[in-house]
């Protein structure tokens, strides 16, 4: 009871105090509110007495009332209109700080029926005479937009908008992009922002005047503009950021850094050199801030090299670790190290990882042993001395060394075949010494790779052989293919070990895998050994250098998103959760100027018309197939299409189906997920059969996930039981970054159904698109919609 009257007390004293005819007092009581406001105590029965504290001349006592009104409007919206004359007051005050304060707050309240009393006094601060109000209102468009998109564009804010960035004042510029910039990646459809020449100059212009911020939103706009070809557009844009690149923001230096390296391909080898050699100094300085800058740098940095690794070929010390860097840090540096090593190089860069081994850190002295191996792999010149480091260290007898040594070991012997036999002895020697699953796998497969030149092979074997059931399924695996490759070597000391594992394998195994493994080859040794020497101890190509972090489709989006979680996390944008798409701010080109179309005729023409699968495409083929009936009365395929790699057994056409429906009749079965986003390069497809007014028809749902617009979309169908094929080619626009589009593919059954037995309900289709091709499978859920 006392706590419930504390509280109703304390209320009662602060609406009083909210009230009081002495100004400092209420200013002071305003304060209190807010405090418990911020702990998260409900203040809201007050809210009355706060917004009569908006009529004053103190700002900060206004700013305060603003911050409460913020925060409670949406749960107080009737009453937030009480307060609407008095911001339109403060709207066309003498102050130009209040007057932004007013516009900024009304734009943060997030409340749809105060978006009316605001058109008017926003198009006015649109056209302040004070830049400090004018750069405010641009922001505040942007969040007008997104509560009410259709308002902003029946009143002219979007086309005043685009006006101010023609400004005289270089951060309303800056303000102006970044809102305009927000709005376009909420309506791909609309050419909202798009960069004029005459703009692009006021652009370049504005860069060298506004702040590290407004810097940065122009720097992204930059970034998605297309220069017109044959023009010195590019080279100005490179000329005028460049000088980006020595300021002393690591975020301004990064997107600096990303329009360079999207402009690169558009300047001459000249200019290209130049940039190249001015973005090695900014990246190496990057290196000397915080840790966590460091790491964010050093994740840009390896993309970088990926694309460009000339940029920091002579800076490979910078990458040299300290002693007092965190361990995600030396990790990152050590991929950089593999990526910049080189034959000129390679001896200090060995001396260096082999300082690396000697470290506390277990984890990175792993990293640093299997980085020697990965050089040893992508420097065939340097291979031996690699080798002779990795001697160097088994030697230490030190447990975890000794493990990662031999794991990599293996694959310098996958790609050197042959070449470092003379290792193998040591190897041997600490034999019982492995405890772990990789590194005994690593010896098992040297073992059974080399068994004709190892003398004391099958003493080696047998005893893992001993231990085969507490072994893990990996190294079970590999010792099972040893022992065969051990017998067809030396088939006359070897027959009891083998014949001991395959019984071990096949009765005493759980492990599906190392069972069916071990049937196959007792079968092969039975039935044909020279089959068998032919599939175990086949010439296996060597491996190559997997320096490659990312796929080069996924590089080509990280490029444009250099400095955001993109480039740090290495994905898309669009699967982060976050905004980071792409805006393309090209001018409008023409469908036949574009370069990166791709002719579907001519993948037509280069794959020929003698289809065997959809492996195959014929996208630009004739969508009907039509049957051609033989003297025998049986069809066949014009287009010669199997099913796809022969896995499913499609039979002919059903006969029986279920009541039938009305003519005329809608029917529509739920859509279902066909491809996933992770697995199609963004593309998220969604879809089901339907039937409306008697025609058949496959209902698409397109999601670009990406920043990226999608174009060139063709499909073909499989050969399927029920015969259908497309009426006519498919016909989707460009599905651009974050766009959503349905499409409704009219269908006929005049295609020839599969004759196998039994027939399925099971449709394959192969999509293809300006990303690739991509296959899916569908099923008739409703057979109704086939009749």
């Amino acid at each position: 009871m006392f706590a419930a009257s504390d509280k109703k007390g304390e209320a009662f004293e602060l609406r009083a105090d909210l009230n009081s005819e002495y100004k400092e007092k209420r200013k002071e009581t305003v304060k209190k509110v807010i405090a418990n406001m911020t702990i998260g105590k409900d203040v809201s029965g007050l809210f009355a007495d706060v917004v009569k504290n908006m009529q004053t001349e103190d700002i900060e006592l206004k700013k305060l009332v603003y911050l409460y009104l913020i925060n409670y409007a949406k749960t107080q919206p009737e009453l937030v209109i009480l307060a609407v004359n008095t911001f339109l007051k403060d709207t066309d005050d003498l102050n130009p700080l209040i007057r932004a304060l007013a516009i900024r707050t009304l734009g943060c309240l997030r409340v749809e029926k105060v978006v009316d009393y605001l058109m008017e006094p926003l198009k006015k601060s649109l056209k302040d005479d004070d830049p400090y109000v004018r750069k405010t209102a641009a922001l505040c468009v942007a969040k007008i937009f997104d509560l009410n998109p259709a308002i902003c564009i029946d009143n002219g804010l979007i086309a005043i908008l685009q006006d101010m960035l023609s400004d005289r004042n270089p951060m309303v510029i800056a303000n102006a992009v970044s809102a305009l910039s927000e709005i376009h990646a909420q309506s791909p459809k609309e050419q909202i922002f798009i960069i004029t020449p005459t703009s692009l100059t006021k652009l370049l212009a504005a860069l060298n005047e506004c702040t590290e911020w407004g810097q940065i939103c122009i720097l992204e706009s930059l970034s998605g503009y297309k220069p017109q070809p044959g023009s010195r557009e590019a080279a100005e844009i490179v000329e005028r950021v460049i000088a980006r690149l020595q300021h002393a923001n690591p975020s301004v230096v990064l997107s600096a850094v990303k329009v360079l390296m999207i402009y690169l391909s558009h300047v001459d080898a000249e200019l290209s050199k130049q940039v190249i050699r001015k973005m090695a100094p900014p990246l190496v300085t990057l290196l000397s801030s915080e840790p966590e800058i460091q790491y964010v740098a050093l994740r840009n940095i390896n993309l970088i090299l990926h694309r460009y690794p000339q940029i920091l070929a002579q800076e490979i010390r910078v990458f040299f670790t300290k002693y007092n860097d965190p361990l995600y840090v030396k990790l990152e540096k050590l991929e950089c190290i593999i990526k910049l090593s080189s034959t000129d190089n390679i001896d200090q860069v060995l001396l260096e990882l082999r300082e690396y081994a000697s470290e506390v850190d277990v984890e990175f002295v792993r990293r640093s042993v299997r980085a020697i191996g990965r050089c040893a792999v992508k420097l065939d010149m340097a291979s031996e001395r690699c080798v002779n480091v990795l001697l160097d260290l088994i030697k230490t007898k030190v447990s975890y060394v000794l493990q990662e040594a031999v794991v990599v070991i293996k694959d310098v012997f996958r790609k050197y075949p042959r070449k470092y036999e003379g290792v193998i002895p040591a190897l041997c020697e600490n034999l019982e010494a492995l405890d772990e699953p990789d590194a005994k796998a690593a010896l098992v497969w040297i073992i059974g790779e080399y068994a004709e030149r190892i003398e004391n092979a099958e003493e080696l074997v047998e005893y893992f052989v001993e231990g085969f059931k507490d072994e893990s399924a990996k190294v079970q695996l590999q010792l099972l293919t040893a022992t065969v490759k051990l017998f067809l070597k030396k088939p006359g000391s070897a027959q009891e070990l083998v014949q001991k594992i395959l019984q071990l394998a096949t009765q005493g195994c759980e492990n599906p895998d190392i069972r069916d493994r071990a049937y196959i080859y007792w079968r092969l040794l039975s039935s044909n050994p020279q089959a068998a020497k032919a599939v175990v101890l086949a010439e296996k190509p060597p491996i190559e250098s997997d320096n490659s972090t990312v796929s080069e489709t996924l590089l080509d989006e990280l490029i444009y998103h250099i400095g955001s979680l993109a480039s740090v996390y290495y994905k898309p944008a669009a699967l982060l959760g976050v905004r980071g798409d792409r805006v393309d701010l090209r001018m409008a080109v023409a469908e036949d100027d574009d370069p990166n179309k791709i002719d579907v005729q001519q993948v037509v023409a280069s794959v020929g018309g003698n289809i065997e699968n959809l492996l195959d495409l014929d996208f630009g083929g004739p969508v009907a197939v039509p049957v051609s009936v033989g003297a025998s009365g049986g069809g066949q395929r014009a287009s010669n299409v199997d099913d796809l790699l022969g896995m499913m057994d499609l039979g002919g056409a059903s006969s029986s189906f279920g009541a039938s429906s009305p003519a005329g009749a809608v029917i529509e079965t739920p859509k279902v997920k066909l491809l996933q986003p992770e697995n199609t390069n963004g593309l998220e497809l969604s879809g089901s059969f339907a039937k409306r007014n008697g025609q058949l028809s496959l209902d698409l749902v397109f999601a670009n996930t990406t920043s990226i617009a999608m174009t060139d979309f063709a499909i073909q169908f499989n050969v399927n039981s029920f015969g259908i094929t497309p009426s006519c080619p498919l016909q989707v626009p460009v599905v651009n970054g974050g766009q959503t589009i349905n499409h409704s593919l009219p269908l006929n059954r005049t295609g020839a159904p599969t004759t196998q037995q039994p027939p399925s309900n099971v449709v394959q289709i192969a999509l293809k698109n300006s990303n690739g091709v991509y296959y899916f499978q569908i099923s008739v859920t409703d057979e109704r919609v086939l009749e």
